[in-house]
């Protein structure tokens, strides 16, 4: 297992996994921690990587109260070993086949998923075209920021829109706040064009961006959802 740092509170995962079977894009896998006592606990996390290989990775935001994000984030080092089931999911997955548009939605630590779809479709070479709105409190709260890059390997037809909710970088046109519907309408896809639409995120978050995609006239059965927190929240 090696391990990467993302922001000061997240951490990727890097897992040789000898027999893994494959997972399609947006998949998550089951981890399982067990103390000396016997005590076990297990908790879900999204898959970041493409669904080829046998190296996964898996990328954990620290939740300060949580009982296995802070050991995976703080304690867990290079060589260690975890059990995982999976992978685990059909309805939050992007079929490379579907020559559709895409637009991904992500709030904070949601990009994870999203990440495993944009590396599926670099790593094949497609030329359907991807939009990314990620919402993000700062700049510094960012995940893949090498790759999400300008010259970033994952950027190639991939408009990515960072919105910012607390503070934005210097000379940023938008001030920090919510996502909109206008920023739904301008950066997103018309509803004409059929998207395929991925919405991860906190529960308040992927209600609203889903509520504004159907007001805009999306097929409701083609916005796929995933979300963490309190209903609400």
């Amino acid at each position: 297992m090696g391990v990467r740092d993302e922001t000061a509170t997240a951490r990727t995962l890097v897992l040789d996994a000898p027999e893994w079977p494959g997972h399609a894009a947006g998949q998550h896998v089951d981890v399982r921690l067990t103390a000396e006592d016997g005590y076990s606990t297990q908790r879900s996390y999204s898959l970041a990587s493409s669904g080829d290989g046998t190296l996964i990775e898996l990328t954990v935001q620290r939740i300060a109260d949580g009982e296995v994000s802070p050991y995976l984030v703080d304690v867990m080092e290079a060589g260690d070993r975890m059990e995982l089931r999976g992978p685990v999911g059909g309805w939050f997955v992007w079929d490379p086949r579907d020559p559709s548009p895409v637009l991904l939605v992500g709030g904070g630590s949601g990009i994870v998923p999203l990440m495993s779809m944009i590396r599926t479709r670099a790593g094949l070479g497609s030329r359907v075209p991807f939009r990314l709105l990620y919402s993000v409190r700062t700049p510094d709260d960012r995940y893949y920021v090498p790759e999400l890059g300008p010259r970033g390997t994952g950027r190639a037809g991939l408009d990515i829109t960072y919105l910012y909710t607390r503070s934005a970088p210097e000379g940023s046109p938008r001030p920090p706040g919510r996502l909109t519907a206008a920023e739904v309408t301008a950066f997103g896809w018309p509803a004409e064009f059929a998207p395929m639409c991925f919405l991860c995120g906190p529960t308040g978050f992927v209600e609203q961006a889903a509520a504004f995609l159907v007001a805009q006239g999306h097929d409701p059965s083609r916005i796929r959802t995933e979300r963490f927190g309190p209903v609400g929240g």
